[in-house]
């Protein structure tokens, strides 16, 4: 792939070690590129507020702020035009399925070589898709885990960030100044999540979302 000066690449991981891998190995495939880097979700979605206009996000899926894939949910509902490619130290074949099925663009194993690393990227960038070859993607989710994916795909992008929250435990007024807006306001999105969900309370929203989390999100909230 040729270098390109307006290429504007984000790595979201929480380990500085890691990024600077992450970077060394995307900085070889585009030799002019931007390159953001964020330590948390927070870092990264103020980022992308700033400047929302990238080309691919490399996204950790366990960092501060994040639980399962409640961050990669957000950033495809909000920033769907974005390719975004999870990086994680979980390349379990089922994660790599749920990934693929929130629309990420790709799945980059920890483990895998710097020289894989950039076959990915540079994959990505060219408009295709990346996964390791040698796992089998061709299992999809039960009925039952296939609905609920399909039903939490319809959360906009503030009801994710509110669920993602509620799976902290934090009350209404907690996310209301976490987000900037009225506890009123708070109060309606979780009225849609639950409506969008089909259960009754906010513990069972959280519950219904941590099924799929393959164990990677706690079973928090205990208030109706």
């Amino acid at each position: 792939m040729t270098a390109a000066v307006s290429t504007h690449l984000v790595i979201a991981d929480d380990h500085p070690l890691f990024r600077g891998a992450l970077r060394q190995a995307v900085a070889t495939v585009v030799v002019s590129a931007k390159i953001d880097e964020a330590g948390s979700f927070a870092e990264l979605t103020a980022l992308l507020e700033r400047d929302s206009d990238v080309d691919l996000i490399l996204l950790d899926l366990s960092m501060p702020g994040v639980r399962g894939f409640s961050g990669l949910m957000y950033l495809r509902a909000q920033y769907p035009s974005v390719p975004v490619v999870v990086v994680s130290a979980n390349d379990d074949p089922a994660v790599i399925r749920r990934c693929m099925d929130f629309g990420a663009s790709g799945f980059i194993p920890k483990t895998l070589g710097i020289e894989q690393m950039r076959q990915a990227v540079k994959r990505v960038l060219g408009g295709g898709v990346w996964t390791p070859p040698d796992v089998d993607l061709t299992g999809g989710a039960d009925a039952e885990t296939a609905a609920l994916m399909a039903r939490l795909g319809t959360l906009t992008p503030q009801q994710v960030r509110v669920l993602m929250m509620l799976s902290e435990g934090l009350l209404n007024k907690q996310i209301a100044y976490e987000l900037g807006v009225s506890e009123a306001t708070v109060k309606a999105h979780v009225s849609a999540i639950l409506q969008k969900l089909g259960v009754d309370s906010r513990t069972q929203a959280v519950i219904a979302a941590a099924k799929i989390e393959l164990g990677q999100w706690p079973q928090a909230a205990n208030q109706n």
